[in-house]
């Protein structure tokens, strides 16, 4: 288990990335959902003890983090938002290369190990390729890769989805859902269906603070009889929002406005009931963290 305790972390500019955030993962899928700048970045690069935070700790397995890096690190498997490879250089190569980097000293293991990491990550194939000609689903599985090569009982990955098409995304997802067993996985993300797709828990995330933690399912069954839906004109958004907890809204094929709302009975006589989704429940927790926030 990974556990977070009153992490803070101010940078030298004054934003608050870190307010007091306590967490608890258990092994599996673990979603980490909030919008740009809401700390999920921050927080991963603390975990992977790339960074300090102003105070706070992090256990994992019994592993002091912030004081036991070296420890933390043999059992850690790392995916940042960006990553640069070698140029002219296989996958292959590579792979080899950082295994020698995480001490595998035998060439025989080595070439055992990366061939594993090339099988579940469906680049084998394309082994003798030079990694900076990969497309950008490539390299995020070249990317786990990579970080197998450890054997990681910790595995993060932060963005891993932006800017994938949908199918190297879909590839991209089935080879985190093959390294799923009694690992922590942390899968940090702003879209609301890599959660949804992927992960068994979830916490969302904004402003540095854990605003809710829960299930997928649980987070979406707690909007059950409270999504309402209605279609007008564009321009009369501002005036829906008078009265009532928009959550979303969208152009519909014949311009019309479909809105979304939250309310605990129906708001009006042109709303209709909606099943609540994942993404309902994620612009609610928002804003009501707006709310509180102005007070």
């Amino acid at each position: 288990m990974l556990k977070i305790s009153n992490l803070t972390k101010c940078y030298d500019d004054g934003v608050k990335a870190l307010d007091d955030l306590t967490l608890e993962i258990k092994p599996g899928m673990f979603g980490l959902l909030g919008p740009n700048g809401a700390g999920k970045s921050t927080l991963m690069r603390t975990i992977a003890t790339l960074q300090s935070p102003d105070r706070g700790s992090i256990y994992f397995d019994g592993i002091d983090a912030l004081n036991e890096p070296a420890s933390l690190r043999k059992v850690l498997g790392y995916l940042p938002q960006e990553f640069g490879v070698y140029p002219k250089i296989s996958a292959e190569d590579l792979l080899d290369y950082f295994a020698m980097l995480k001490g595998v000293a035998s060439k025989k293991q080595r070439q055992q190990i990366v061939q594993e990491a090339l099988e579940i990550t469906n680049l084998y194939e394309a082994r003798k390729k030079y990694v900076d000609g990969y497309s950008g689903g490539m390299k995020q599985r070249f990317g786990i890769a990579q970080l197998l090569l450890n054997n990681p009982r910790l595995i993060i990955v932060d963005e891993p989805t932006a800017g994938l098409d949908p199918a190297e995304r879909n590839r991209f997802l089935n080879v985190l859902r093959g390294i799923a067993s009694n690992n922590v996985i942390i899968f940090s993300t702003h879209i609301v269906d890599d959660v949804k797709d992927l992960c068994h828990e979830m916490a969302i995330i904004n402003g540095g603070r854990i605003l809710k933690q829960t299930t997928p399912a649980g987070a979406i069954s707690e909007l059950d009889g409270r999504i309402w839906s209605t279609n007008r004109d564009g321009a009369a958004l501002p005036e829906i929002e008078q009265t009532s907890q928009v959550l979303s809204s969208a152009y519909n094929l014949n311009n019309s406005l479909n809105v979304r709302v939250y309310a605990e009975s129906k708001p009006g006589e042109d709303f209709t009931p909606e099943r609540p989704t994942l993404e309902d429940a994620y612009f609610r927790a928002l804003k009501l963290d707006e709310m509180t926030a102005s007070g």
